[in-house]
């Protein structure tokens, strides 16, 4: 069945019988207009230069598809834009952090990272809130403010939070689990001399502003009648 919108092609010489067409072999050639042809290139039908050939290749191509799929990498042709900061977040703002482990704990902003997350801390003797990095969509800026400026920040990077791999053994039933229990709980004494260094100097900065260790330490959350649109922080 010929598509919808065109015509169905129709044969100049169509057959008497199957296999015998209507018109002969001469006729067909002046109905064609073969004649015509011929007679404009000196009696010579006209004839097309080959294209040249395409240069073969010398390894063989397969003569069946591998059983397994083969992956081949995706190329990613992006390139990576630092993310932008936000206006109301800089240095030494205090920030509500809106979801995780730690949601409605007030933190201090320190830096941003060349991952583009926020370089946070609690500190954590005021609040819980250890060294942490959080994405920005995640919290509130507020207009409290906290000098950090003896705070020494050369030391803290994206690679500072990598998790070390850990080393497989074997381990019987009980002693699996213990050491599993261990492993999570377990913190490089490096990182504990760390967070100590660097809330002894924000304590200083904190506890020389009236009320603000107090404010630090409360947690934020919404009460009924409260409208989070009208709120200024």
């Amino acid at each position: 069945m010929a598509p919808q919108g065109k015509k169905p092609r129709v044969s100049r010489n169509p057959d008497l019988i199957r296999g015998v067409g209507k018109c002969s072999r001469s006729k067909m050639y002046h109905k064609r207009g073969l004649w015509a042809i011929k007679a404009k290139n000196g009696g010579v039908f006209p004839r097309h230069d080959s294209l040249p050939a395409t240069p073969k290749p010398d390894e063989k191509p397969p003569k069946f598809y591998p059983a397994d799929d083969v992956k081949k990498p995706l190329v990613n042709k992006r390139k990576p834009k630092p993310t932008k900061l936000r206006a109301s977040i800089t240095p030494g703002t205090v920030l509500i952090i809106l979801a995780g482990r730690f949601k409605g704990k007030r933190v201090v902003f320190l830096k941003q990272l060349s991952s583009g997350l926020l370089f946070v801390t609690g500190p954590f003797k005021i609040n819980g809130v250890p060294l942490r990095r959080v994405n920005q969509s995640y919290v509130i800026a507020t207009s409290t403010k906290v000098d950090i400026s003896g705070v020494n920040l050369d030391k803290f990077d994206d690679k500072y939070f990598a998790k070390e791999a850990a080393k497989k053994k074997k381990k019987g039933e009980g002693e699996f689990f213990e050491a599993e229990k261990e492993e999570k709980n377990a913190l490089p004494q490096e990182k504990k001399d760390d967070q100590k260094a660097v809330d002894a100097t924000l304590i200083k900065s904190i506890e020389g502003v009236p009320d603000l260790k107090t404010y630090l330490a409360a947690r934020f959350s919404l009460r009924s009648g409260m409208k989070p649109h009208e709120l200024v922080f």
